[in-house]
Order: C-alpha cells, then structure tokens, then sequence
C-alpha cells in the first residue's frame, strides 16, 4: 500500500503552544521550562506525547514507568521532545464491578488530552487488556500520529513440575478444589506461581490476545505482542518505538492511514490463528467505530471461520507466551497466514513499510508451539457467530477452546436470573442439574451488569464435577476472561436487561446448540415466547448519577462493540481556544 510522506520541515501542532513570542507562547513555554528543560527544546521539534496507564493498582501495568524512560530516550535520540502523562488505568484483576465499565472512561480520559495538549504524536503504553483498547480507541478519535508499545506478558509460572497459566490455572484449580481432587493449601502454595514477574496475563488471554491485534492491525512495530515484560528485548522495543514515532510525526502517518479495512479483515484472522480472546471481538468493532470502518460480527464469523488455530497455547493448548516469543512470535504466525493466502500483506504499518515486508525474514524455532496447519489445534479457529431466536443479534464462542462433543448440543436450561442468584444456587446439592443441561446466566451484558462482566464462564456444579466432568454447555450475555475455556456461549445479544430474548428463558426450556450451522435457538413455540416478552419487565433500574448513569444511558450492545453511542466517530485534532 503506497503512503506519501507529508513534506518535512513544516510547522507543527505544538507550536501553536510553543512556537513564538506572544504573551500567550511565553506562558504555555516558560511553565514547562520549570522542569528543567532548555529553551532549544521548544524549538519546532516533534513534542511526543507518552500516555502512559502505569498503576500499581493494575498490576499488568505496574512496570511500565520504567518502559516509559526506555521510550523517552529513543524520542530523544531521534530529535523529539517526550512528555510523559498518566490516563485512567483499567484493572480488570481489581476493578468493580468490571474492568470493561471503565474502558470507555478510559478512552474518554485519553481522547480529550491528546486533543487538548501541545502534542503532535503520542506512544501508546498498554498492557492489561482494556487499556489496549481504550488506548487505541481515544487516539484514534483524534487521528494524531500514534504507536502502541504493550507491557508484555509474566515469565511462565510453574508449580509441582507443571506450568501455571495465569486465569487458566485459577479456573481449573478452582473447579478442581470442588471436585475435592486440591486442596485449599495446595491452591494458596500455586498463588505465587500464577504471578511470579511482572506482565500480563502468561496465556493467550485478553491482554496478549489485544497485544496481538495491536501488532496484526500495524499499529505497533512488528514483534511487540510476546516479548516478556521482563526480557530486556521488551526495554530496546520500547527504545524503538520511541524513535519510531518521532520519525512518524515528521511523515504525518496517522491511525486512519494504517487502520483500513484489509487491517481489521488481516486481525479477525490472526486472532483465530492464534486461538484469541473472544474479548477481541467487541474490542476490534469499537476501535473500528472510532476510525469508520463498518466492521460486524458477520465478518468475525466469515473470515475467521477457515483460519485454523495454530498456536498452541493456553487456554486452547499447553504452552505460554514465554514460549510463544522463544518460537518467534506473532510474525511467524503473519508470515504463515500471508504464505497460505489468509492475510492481505500489502497493508501499512507504523514501521511505515508493508505487514509483508515486516515478517518476511520471521523463522518458526519450535513447530509444536507455532504448528504447522496440518497439525492445528482445530481446522476450523476463529469466534463462531451464533444467530436464533434466542440472539437475534448474535452470540459468540471460541471453538479452540470448547468440547468437540458439546458443540451440537439440545439440553434443558437450568436459569440463574442474575450472577448472585447463580452464587446462591450452584453448590446447592438439591439444584435441579446434570451435565446433559444448560446453564443460562442472565443480566450480565453491558446495562444489566453494569458493564459486561467476565463471568459467562460459570463454574460447574460440585456434584457434576465430582462425576469427573469438566464442561457443560453455557450461554450468557456476558464476557469471559480471555485466559478462560469451555463450551460457554457469549454476548448473547439483545442483552437480557433490554429485553432480548435471553430474559425470558425459564427452568426447563430446551434450548439447541449447533456450532457448525451457527445457530442458537430456544425450543419454545414463537406465541409463548411472544407472550413471555410482553410480560416482561426490566430487574435493572437506571444509575442515580455519575458515571455509571452516562453509561447505562449510552452503551451500545455488545454486537456493535459496547461502546458509547455519541463517541463513535474521528473528531479530529482541531486545538481548542486559547484562554490566556
């Protein structure tokens, strides 16, 4: 894809701040001058804007002031001026009620001070996985020069000989507590093993999941997703990236150059081959929204639907991203897919050449990590849509991560109103449940929750769990954690809490699930569905204020990416007023 360099030198963006010697120049300057910065600093040089979500309160991100100071030199070196600037940080290991309520805030945060500061290009530093997204989304609102540098995922964890994979490890070992096969000791000695460096989750979850979709969209330089948080190679990417970004304000490469159609198509694909988080689905059509691209769930399920899952990682196979990276990483799997016809390699990165161009040398170092497509995890990868009476606007589940026995399935549903009514009911030895059911969790989508949270990947029943079974089939308009596994069905859309069919469903009902034809349907005749509808009425009241109350009033559902409705949409870089 051909880009044109835009003439250089010519007069930047933060010049209008710093470049001259009014009243007002002198003001926006002389303050910043109290830091210790020369006058020559302000000289017409590319102000680079690092936005930075460190917290120790978000533990993924806890390590990135050190990365940042990594990016600062390279801006530096390439003749930048680097401002470093905290925006909301979301947790989704700490933050209540969900991590996903606060990605809009987030994005909001971001937004308006890119649009409101002296910057002319901004570094994106991410790592847990909702500050991937929020950070793509705000910059993209504003369409300034801009670059993601991830955090990077923990070393692997170990335990008794066995590797620990953050999130899987958790929800096996909590099943496994109720089955009676660990103990509660043998559970708090794994903790430590679970996080023993800094990162993000070691799985293919949410956060290596958007890492990955960072660098397949081209907007981070190529080998970003898997290098360890901990490598020093993660500290010279950041150096890099700080470099790169300089020179990327100088040729005006913007997020809408490189954030095309074909990109987002090359992301559905890499995300099946790598067995991705289905967060990545409502994440991919919100960072779309912001840039106008019509990205739907209809394209998730067409283009994923023939990619195989080749990376055999946790929660879909056995390794980590440790070994992920040690195997070469996400361009082997770009140059794989390019190889095979899947990905349209033409297309632009922030490197400023061709996705070909960047993983044309990529070398695969181990085959049983990155495999071949005759050995695949499944043929078939991807998110499979689902559509039926029972999610007109569709559903999700990840293949590579379910039972192959449990994806053509017709059960009885066993009904959990809402996510504390699940808690009161599943450890009840009376509860009216056995493997051959379905269990239907409701209110959990971005209104009834509030915010979508991750716990569509409801835990089994002990005495089911005590037979030696491990999955059941499930279906919510709920999230999961991209660490999670199971046959579980997601963001059932019309949510519940607005009235989509998922609210009516009752103890007993059969509802049918049929993976490969795609469809979701509740065995009820259409008059009684009809007349259930009619019935019903909304459990969720509306937020006295705040926040949460913007939220409830303009979510989106999750078919369209649970973004809100009046930020969809490039509002462009124009400098607000000067007041002084």
């Amino acid at each position: 894809m051909a880009f044109t360099k835009a003439p250089w030198p010519r007069r930047l963006r933060s010049q209008e701040w710093y470049g001259g010697t009014s009243r007002d120049n002198i003001y926006h300057r002389g303050w910043m001058r109290n830091q210790g910065l020369p006058y020559d600093l302000f000289d017409g040089r590319p102000v680079i804007g690092i936005c930075n979500t460190w917290s120790e309160l978000t533990p993924c991100n806890a390590h990135l002031r050190d990365l940042a100071e990594r990016v600062k030199r390279g801006v530096y070196e390439a003749g930048g001026l680097p401002v470093e600037f905290p925006v909301f940080s979301a947790a989704e290991s700490s933050l209540r009620p969900t991590a996903m309520l606060y990605r809009n805030l987030a994005a909001m945060d971001v937004e308006e001070a890119l649009r409101a500061q002296p910057i002319d290009g901004v570094v994106l530093m991410a790592g847990c996985d909702k500050t991937t997204p929020a950070l793509l989304m705000g910059a993209c609102s504003v369409d300034l020069p801009a670059i993601v540098v991830s955090g990077g995922p923990m070393l692997n964890g170990w335990f008794r000989g066995e590797r620990v994979g953050s999130g899987t490890a958790l929800w096996q070992m909590s099943e496994d507590i109720k089955a009676g096969k660990l103990t509660r000791e043998d559970f708090l000695e794994a903790e430590q093993a679970m996080s023993r460096s800094a990162g993000s989750c070691n799985t293919m979850g949410t956060a290596s999941s958007m890492a990955s979709m960072a660098e397949a969209l081209g907007m981070a330089l190529s080998g970003n997703a898997a290098i360890p948080a901990v490598d020093a190679r993660r500290r010279v990417m950041a150096h890099l990236t700080g470099r790169r970004i300089v020179e990327m304000v100088k040729d005006d490469l913007k997020p809408s150059d490189i954030l095309t159609r074909p990109a987002f198509e090359n992301a559905i694909r890499v995300n099946g081959a790598i067995g991705g988080s289905t967060n990545a689905v409502v994440h991919l059509l919100a960072i779309a929204g912001r840039v106008g691209v019509d990205l739907t769930l209809d394209d998730w399920d067409r283009l994923g639907r023939d990619v195989p899952t080749i990376v055999n990682l946790m929660p879909s196979g056995k390794y980590l991203m440790e070994e992920f990276f040690y195997a070469g990483g996400l361009p082997v799997v770009i140059k794989r897919l390019c190889e095979d016809g899947l990905l349209q390699g033409d297309v632009l990165t922030v490197s400023g050449e061709t996705l070909w161009d960047e993983v044309k040398d990529a070398r695969n170092w181990n085959e049983d990590v990155i495999r071949p497509a005759d050995k695949a995890l499944t043929p078939h990868g991807g998110i499979a849509v689902l559509r039926g009476n029972l999610a007109p606007l569709g559903a999700v589940i990840k293949p590579s991560a379910a039972s192959p026995h449990l994806m053509k399935h017709r059960g009885r549903a066993v009904v959990f109103e809402t996510i504390e009514h699940y808690k009161a009911r599943i450890n009840d030895e009376s509860l009216d449940i056995d493997e051959s059911c379905v269990m239907v969790l409701k209110n959990c989508g971005p209104r009834g929750y509030p915010g979508m949270a991750e716990v569509g990947n409801m835990g089994l029943p002990p005495k089911v769990l005590r037979k030696g079974i491990t999955d059941m089939v499930r279906i919510s308009d709920a999230r999961m954690s991209g660490t999670a596994y199971g046959t579980v069905v997601l963001h059932t859309s019309p949510e519940a809490a607005v009235g989509g069919p998922l609210a009516i469903v009752r103890d007993g009902d059969m509802i049918e699930l049929d993976v490969e034809a795609r469809t979701l349907h509740l065995d009820v005749p259409e008059a009684e569905i009809a007349r259930r509808l009619a019935a019903w009425t909304s459990p969720v009241s509306p937020p006295e204020g705040g926040y949460v109350r913007l939220f409830h009033e303009h979510v989106m559902g999750a078919d369209t990416g649970v973004d809100f409705d009046f930020l969809r949409g490039c509002r462009g870089k124009e400098v607000p007023r000067d007041s002084h």
